[in-house]
């Protein structure tokens, strides 16, 4: 799955969460993003080549954390 806006780095999609900004995830052509539990990670988005990979939480719908 990938996040919105298109991070370059895992570095920078944690500091926004840190930061409290709202960050959609979105499986494009793959189904729905669960409401709750994990989700995979990666980015930046295609065509660029994927460069970090993590796990993240989602908890009501929003993204809360990555590792």
């Amino acid at each position: 799955m990938y996040v919105d806006p298109n991070f370059k780095t895992k570095k920078a999609l944690k500091e926004a969460l840190a930061d409290d900004k709202d960050v959609l995830v979105f499986a494009p052509g793959l189904g729905t993003v669960p409401m709750d539990g994990e989700v995979d990670l990666e980015g930046p988005h295609y065509p660029k080549p994927h460069t970090w990979y993590g796990t993240g939480m989602m908890v009501g719908g929003r993204l809360s954390r990555v590792r």
